[in-house]
């Protein structure tokens, strides 16, 4: 049963990756995943590299498809089950309700900085003005140097590539926030920078749900730190 507040809840979800390489072993990544997010909270996804936190996410953003569960997300429609959405229901999520940052910016040849980041604001409705001022806003704030913004991202550092990758992915203001190590390749000062955008958009009702390594930002954003580890296949491969 959900609750009203609740953004995104998993019910007793699994995933495993059949090795085409191997013969055709198995590999169990999570079994019975079950946990909520409500709005206006972060969610963090906690435990060591390579339990499937990432797998997580791309569940729910709908990149990788469950071998059972529901995946629950709420949009002004009411409730959808990712597991079991069509394509199209799924892309109508991402275009509404779903903001995924990972930490790999896939860059678009001859397209902007700017553009970028202002078409990701005009996703959800914004003026080509607005959308461009609330690029120049997040650019700023993120301390992108004003003389790239005019410039294709494919040959920034990756520090600045990652500032374009959150950048976009708040300029869109989704009601849902899917965080894959945001702050990967961020120095300090734009550590800092993304947990204010985290606890900006907790303060509009976001439901966010995030994996940080770094101890302090997890610790400075998360409402709850849920061990993935839980949820690890007490089963091994098999072939």
């Amino acid at each position: 049963m959900t609750n009203e507040q609740d953004r995104i809840r998993l019910e007793d979800v699994a995933k495993k990756f059949k090795m085409h390489l191997r013969g055709g072993a198995v590999l169990p990544v999570v079994e019975n995943v079950t946990f909520r997010v409500p709005a206006g909270k972060c969610v963090v996804l906690g435990g060591p590299s390579g339990i499937g936190k990432s797998s997580i996410l791309k569940m729910i953003y709908g990149n990788y498809r469950t071998g059972q569960g529901r995946i629950l997300v709420r949009d002004d429609h009411g409730w959808s089950d990712v597991a079991t959405a069509s394509p199209r229901r799924v892309l109508e999520l991402r275009s509404t309700t779903i903001g995924y940052v990972s930490q790999f910016l896939r860059t678009i040849p001859r397209v902007s900085a700017l553009d970028i980041v202002a078409t990701a604001a005009q996703g959800i409705g914004d003026s080509e003005k607005a959308a461009k001022d609330t690029a120049r806003r997040l650019l700023t704030k993120l301390n992108v140097p004003e003389r790239l913004w005019d410039l294709a991202p494919a040959t920034f550092s990756g520090g600045e590539q990652q500032r374009i990758n959150i950048a976009s992915g708040f300029a869109a203001l989704r009601p849902i926030m899917l965080l894959d190590e945001p702050t990967a390749s961020l120095d300090q000062t734009n550590c800092e920078v993304v947990i204010d955008l985290i606890e900006e958009s907790k303060q509009r009702g976001a439901a966010i749900l995030g994996i940080f390594h770094d101890e302090d930002v997890r610790a400075r954003v998360a409402d709850e730190v849920i061990d993935v580890t839980r949820f690890q296949p007490k089963v091994p491969a098999h072939a």
